[in-house]
């Protein structure tokens, strides 16, 4: 059924996927909730939701590098 010789490549893409949701569903919507007077609670939000974002794609470029193991099967010797 599963191949002893294949490389698991890991679920790296998890995390991307939620740290794209804090940064640009959870945030602003905590911000909206909220309604925060003065710039410096939107400031922070922004620099928040910049960050995950930034994280993400610092995440997503680390895990796109790993390599996925064909599906062939590489049979050596005798069956």
């Amino acid at each position: 059924m599963f191949d002893p010789h294949q490389k698991f490549t890991g679920t790296g893409y998890t995390s991307t996927v939620a740290l794209l949701a804090v940064g640009l569903v959870f945030v602003p919507a905590a911000l909206l909730i909220s309604r925060p007077v003065g710039y410096l609670a939107l400031s922070l939000a922004t620099v928040c939701s910049a960050l995950c974002v930034a994280f993400a794609w610092t995440n997503w470029k680390k895990s796109s590098q790993l390599t996925i193991p064909s599906i062939l099967i590489q049979r050596g010797g005798a069956e």
